[in-house]
């Protein structure tokens, strides 16, 4: 099988409050907050641009003016397009997702959400992976909370569990894995499954659905096949509170240029 091209398009979600990480959010929304001086959507960005990625659409809604000035039109290589939401304080990713729907017609596409700092080679392993559709995943730890998958032999997620903790850990009789919030998806899966069950979750008013839900659902429900890739020696972190960001400067501590400033537009 030959391994798919890189996709020329990336979706990011980047509209939430970030409540949790207040005061820091206050007056910036998650996206601009800062590891080590460098703001968690500028490295994505840096790390989009680095691995071939031309374009990204990013939805926007807490504070979203912010995130367009700091990110502009272009930024590192990778041309920028936005989709605002105005209900963002009531509604969850997959709605964020829903509103980016253009871009997941448009072919392959990488997703990520704006709260994941992560190193190079996470999009690296991701693109050599030869699977169309994939997750990133590492070994959930007592540390962790979130979202966490398990996998079946062939390397396949089979099940998505929400809202998983140290207890969800001890208690589980598989492996569990968390999800990084880093997706790659191919046309085919996009607009022949996902983009349909976003259209249903609208029209339906299910606007609180999580993104994670989504995507088991559909794994379960539907026959979605999504391949886990094995990121577990690779620096990232997602950062949803103030505890979280301490650990990820502690990660990150070491030896790392800031990412390349390209400006253009308002």
């Amino acid at each position: 099988m030959s391994k798919p091209d890189i996709p020329a398009e990336a979706v990011i979600l980047a509209a939430g409050m970030g409540s949790r990480l207040k005061p820091l959010t206050d007056t910036r929304p998650k996206p601009l907050v800062e590891v080590n001086g460098i703001p968690i959507i500028h490295n994505a960005l840096e790390q989009l641009g680095a691995a071939g990625v031309r374009r990204a659409t990013i939805v926007v809604g807490y504070r979203k003016d912010a995130i367009e000035y700091a990110c502009g039109s272009t930024f590192a290589g990778v041309a920028i397009d936005y989709v605002a939401s105005t209900v963002f304080d009531r509604t969850g990713s997959a709605y964020s997702l829903w509103l980016a729907r253009n871009a997941l017609l448009r072919g392959d596409v990488l997703l990520l959400e704006g709260d994941v700092f992560f190193e190079s080679e996470v999009l690296q392993k991701m693109l050599r992976s030869e699977a169309v559709n994939s997750a990133a995943v590492a070994p959930f730890t007592a540390e962790m909370e979130g979202s966490a998958v398990t996998l079946a032999d062939t390397g396949l997620i089979v099940e998505v569990r929400t809202s998983q903790t140290a207890v969800s850990l001890a208690t589980s009789t598989s492996p569990l894995f968390k999800t990084m919030n880093l997706f790659r998806f191919g046309a085919e899966a996009l607009t022949g499954q996902i983009v349909p069950a976003l259209d249903e979750l609208a029209s339906e008013g299910a606007t609180k659905v999580y993104t994670e839900q989504l995507l088991g659902q559909l794994i379960a429900d539907r026959g979605l096949k999504v391949a886990a890739v094995r990121c577990d020696d690779c620096r990232w972190y997602e950062i949803d509170s103030q505890d979280d960001l301490r650990i990820a400067e502690a990660v990150f501590s070491s030896g790392r240029k800031e990412p390349r400033r390209e400006l253009v537009g308002p």
